[in-house]
């Protein structure tokens, strides 16, 4: 492709790539950042899906990680419109008494909806509440020798365990064990496996270090930001823009791919060698998702009194419900009594839906690729814990597996968080590897989720790979 010629292009304006062109742009390079579509955003865009005036997150909703990102943090992204909305309550967990076990910042006040489980719960979070920072500077990084081992030690040998094997050995109760499971179901893996543990420890140590926020005005918000952010540098977008081979590209010196392995392979495999290529063609993807938005007359009628209070609410009222659930999905199943994950932005955010209305945005984790309707299924769930749920639906938006990946290829198979988060391709993902982003092609980067620390609109992949470019192309050391 003739025309300009840039230092660094990036293929997809998702919030890693527009990061990754950001980290490039404030250094002084020239930066080209293509994406496919009409619109930038990835899996963080806001839309009218159901009614005139009522705004759904159409991926990305609740933003745990994004407001402890340590690259987020570098940039003023207030400045451009972005505005953490901080609920009372960052998760609610109902059961089917009309009781609920709440995540809360602090770890006394949430102890206190654990029951017997109270003091458990505080020795198993407490270490790591205390040295915050220090742990989210740690784990949203590639895997590498850590600035402080002992700490990490103390957390891998938590973490790597499985979470039925940590929720049964440190908990009695169902209602810590519920509210644990439901952290770690975050992972869409079997609750068996190993590893699963630790994302319900990060998730529950993002809401006791700074809560579980969503953004006034929708996740777009951020995407808008990062874009004016990228601008402000020098960084230039182009929109319709569909890369499908390097013949698609403007002249660079690196160019960095914001798509999964799948992709990168199709578009650029010729410049890679065979065995590179072999090996990222092997990388899985994961359990799909089913995703209902809906426009509602008022706010959903919870039995228990803390949902009322909560942006997030996990639907499963056992560990052992939960863990069926997720077994049956990775089985090729699709489960009778979903998990299911509800966000509830319009009761902190006014600007969501009209006066007096609310909007309701909820998924469930189904096979890879599926395109079976679970709208009664998720209804019946939460009709369960809120009766009457559904006389207040004015209209309602759903999207399966498949129509997930037609609105936003990366999403392969309904794969929301950029490919299968079991032990060994969570730890060294796409392929093991020392630099991760790097290519045996020293011009070729990858910078989505499917690199590490993985899934999240925090935008550290595109980070860390642009670091890597800047390194390897340009020289330019930390």
């Amino acid at each position: 492709m003739s025309g300009k010629r840039y230092d660094a292009v990036v293929v997809g304006a998702g919030p890693n790539g527009l990061s990754a062109g950001i980290e490039l742009a404030r250094r002084g390079l020239s930066v080209c950042v293509l994406e496919a579509k009409s619109d930038i955003g990835g899996g963080a865009r806001t839309l009218e899906l159901t009614a005139p005036g009522f705004w759904s997150d159409v991926c990305s909703a609740i933003h745990p990680v994004g407001v402890v990102s340590p690259f987020f943090k570098t940039l003023p992204l207030e400045k451009w419109g972005v505005e953490w909305v901080y609920p009372e309550v960052a998760l609610a967990h109902p059961f089917d008494d009309g009781d609920a076990a709440l995540l809360l910042k602090s770890l006394e006040a949430t102890g206190a909806t654990l029951g017997g489980d109270a003091r458990a719960y505080e020795k198993l979070m407490r270490p790591f509440v205390a040295r915050a920072d220090d742990f989210f500077e740690e784990t949203l990084q590639p895997v590498r020798i850590p600035s402080h081992p002992f700490f990490m030690l103390r957390f891998a040998l938590t973490g790597l365990r499985s979470c039925k094997g940590l929720a049964f050995g440190k908990f009695k109760g169902r209602k810590a064990r519920a509210l644990f499971a439901g952290c770690c179901a975050h992972s869409v893996l079997p609750l068996e496996k190993k590893g699963t543990a630790s994302f319900g420890m990060v998730l529950a140590l993002a809401a006791h270090a700074i809560n579980w926020p969503c953004v006034r005005g929708g996740s777009i918000k951020i995407i808008e930001a990062l874009a004016e952010c990228l601008k402000s540098h020098g960084g230039e977008i182009r929109l319709n823009h569909p890369v499908r081979s390097m013949r698609d590209l403007p002249e660079s010196r690196a160019v960095l791919f914001d798509l999964t392995p799948r992709q990168v392979v199709e578009i650029a495999g010729g410049e890679l060698p065979d065995g590179y290529r072999k090996r990222l063609s092997k990388f899985r993807y994961g359990p799909g998702v089913f995703k209902i938005d809906w426009a509602l007359d008022g706010p959903i009628p919870w039995k228990a009194e803390g949902c009322r209070r909560a942006a997030t609410v996990h639907l499963g009222p056992t560990i052992e419900e939960i863990a069926e659930a997720e077994a049956a999905v990775w089985k090729g199943i699709h489960p009778e009594r979903p998990f299911v994950l509800i966000a509830q932005q319009s009761l902190f955010d006014e600007t969501r839906a009209p006066a007096g209305k609310q909007t309701g945005w909820a998924y469930c984790h189904v096979p890879h690729g599926s395109d079976v309707d679970m709208t009664e299924r998720i209804e019946a769930q939460i009709e369960r814990f809120a009766p009457g749920f559904r006389d207040l639906i004015i209209a309602r938006h759903t999207i399966n597996s498949v129509q997930l990946e037609q609105h936003n290829p990366n999403m392969i198979g309904g794969d929301i968080g950029g490919g299968a988060n079991d032990l060994r391709q969570f730890l060294a993902r796409p392929i093991p590897r020392y630099d991760p982003y790097s290519t045996p092609n020293r011009r070729l980067y990858l910078c989505s989720s499917s690199t590490p620390p993985g899934g999240g609109v925090h935008g550290m992949c595109g980070h860390w790979a642009a670091k890597s470019a800047l390194r390897r192309v340009f020289g330019v050391k930390d």
